[in-house]
């Protein structure tokens, strides 16, 4: 058996607009545990910027500790990467974004490495409205420690060695609406379908856009009576609705009842249903009330929770350079004596 990845790429494979290949957008070979739902998660990320021909040198991918945190090795070996310590890739994130708004930041991140000891780092990344998108691969278990209860566990749900939780869990999607994230959704790493496009249009948004997805550790969390196990989130599942991401062009408009088909721009079709003419995205009253009614029904509402598209993100908020810092001349950096005497006078 070969652990090494083959280099070759077959003449006929499938090419974005950009003639990259979807093998061009893979990272190393993962060491998770075969079956781990971030691998599933990973190869979404994968399909994402595949299919929106995102030029990977222009994507920087951070994370902190932890299994999920392992995996920006496995997506995008052609883009910058930063692995922090445990808990401090928001910190990480806020500094590079600040510094260069021109890429895209992309954070993977777990429940622990999020909802524990970085908790307060989540936090304050989120209320900012830090314009990067934010992925909590969340399997309610500590992976790399043996699996013991994150703060995400549901409270009663029992670990692998038969203990029941007493402690409440935390729910990752509301406290990202309670604290301001301007695009949240839900999924599940075994329902690729519906995760692809979320990430397109969580890439696509701009502010914090924060994605929990399902993520059932198959070493530690996928017994009987776990509440992140495969079997009990794919039968407490509940969409929300029946979504796809439609890339920037010029607008198309359709009215409709019910379902419709419409037509796309690359000629492909779009199907629209509308499951729940009580939900709506916007209102983060609504969504918070559902997850919460969800909640005490033992299900798990998964798809768009909420976007809000006119929010002002942090380097516009402070009015940071739109160039590089890297590129900043001399001249732009050290501007002379009269500038920095009118500065001064500002300040007094």
């Amino acid at each position: 058996m070969s652990y090494i990845k083959p280099k070759f790429i077959h003449p006929r494979s499938p090419k974005n607009k950009l003639g990259y290949s979807r093998q061009y957008y893979e990272g190393s070979l993962s060491t998770l545990c075969a079956g781990c739902g971030h691998d599933s998660i990973s190869a979404a990320i994968v399909d994402a910027c595949y299919e929106m021909a995102i030029e990977p040198h222009k994507v920087a991918k951070l994370s902190g500790i932890g299994c999920s945190s392992k995996t920006p090795a496995y997506f995008l070996n052609n883009s910058h990467g930063f692995n922090s310590v445990h808990g401090r890739m928001p910190s990480v994130a806020t500094g590079a974004n600040l510094a260069n708004r021109d890429l895209i930041y992309l954070g993977v991140s777990g429940d622990g490495d999020s909802a524990s000891i970085g908790f307060g780092q989540f936090a304050h990344a989120v209320r900012r409205n830090l314009n990067m998108t934010y992925i909590v691969m969340n399997n309610g278990c500590y992976g790399l420690t043996k699996g013991q209860d994150s703060a995400t566990a549901d409270h009663g749900s029992i670990s692998k060695g038969g203990i029941p939780n007493t402690f409440e869990g935390i729910d990752m999607c509301a406290l990202a609406i309670q604290l301001g994230a301007t695009y949240v959704a839900q999924s599940f790493s075994g329902d690729k379908t519906q995760l692809v496009p979320l990430i397109k249009a969580a890439i696509n948004h701009k502010g914090f856009s924060f994605i929990n997805v399902m993520s059932p550790c198959v070493t530690f969390n996928n017994n009987a009576g776990s509440t992140k196990s495969y079997d009990y989130v794919r039968e407490h599942n509940e969409a929300l609705s029946s979504i796809d991401f439609v890339p920037v062009k010029e607008e198309i408009t359709l009215e409709y009842e019910g379902e419709d088909l419409v037509e796309l721009h690359d000629g492909t079709f779009l199907k629209l249903n509308k499951l729940n003419q009580n939900w709506d995205p916007k209102d983060k009253l609504s969504i918070i009330s559902a997850l919460q009614i969800a909640h005490d029904k033992n299900e798990i509402l998964t798809g768009l929770l909420y976007i809000d598209n006119d929010s002002v993100e942090l380097n516009e908020l402070i009015n940071t350079t739109e160039k590089p810092l890297n590129t900043l001349t001399e001249a732009e950096l050290c501007p002379g004596v009269d500038v920095l005497e009118k500065l001064n006078q500002s300040l007094r």
